[in-house]
Order: C-alpha cells, then structure tokens, then sequence
C-alpha cells in the first residue's frame, strides 16, 4: 500500500523518542510534528534528516484503514496499547 498523500496520521498520532529538525526531544503522541506542512505533508522527505523511524514507516491496510480518519484512530490506538 502506498501512503495517502495528505493523510498526515503517521506524523502525528504516535510519539517519536528521536530528535527531529525543530524539535530535538521527538514528540509526544497526538503531537503534530513540526515537519508536517499543512497539506500534511512531510517537510523533510527523503533528506537525511528524517528519522529513521520515520523513513522505515511503511503504510498497511492494518495500520492505515482506508481513509485518513481511519489511519488517526488506528494509530493512535496502536501507540495506546504499546505504551
């Protein structure tokens, strides 16, 4: 599956323990990630500063549901049950 242009759910729904252009502490869960336009697009795709987190993320049906509003909820209650 290919990522949604515009979904945005992946860099905003779960929390990042790794520094981030802009914010050096990661980011919290449910935490906008200050690379993500407002077109909730990744500001810094494919530069070498994206988290390797970020870079390994690989859409899914079972991650990302069918819409975007989907991919919000799923991953954020993936991040809920792994905490």
């Amino acid at each position: 599956m290919d990522c949604r242009l515009g979904c945005g759910a992946c860099c905003i729904a779960p929390s990042i323990t790794t520094p981030i252009p802009g914010m050096p502490q990661g980011k919290p869960a449910g935490v906008r990630c200050i690379q993500l336009s407002e077109d909730n697009l990744c500001l810094i795709f494919g530069s070498s500063q994206r988290p390797a987190v970020c870079s390994g993320f690989s859409a899914s049906v079972d991650v990302c549901g069918n819409t975007n509003e989907q991919a919000l909820w799923l991953i954020t209650e993936l991040e809920h049950v792994t905490c």
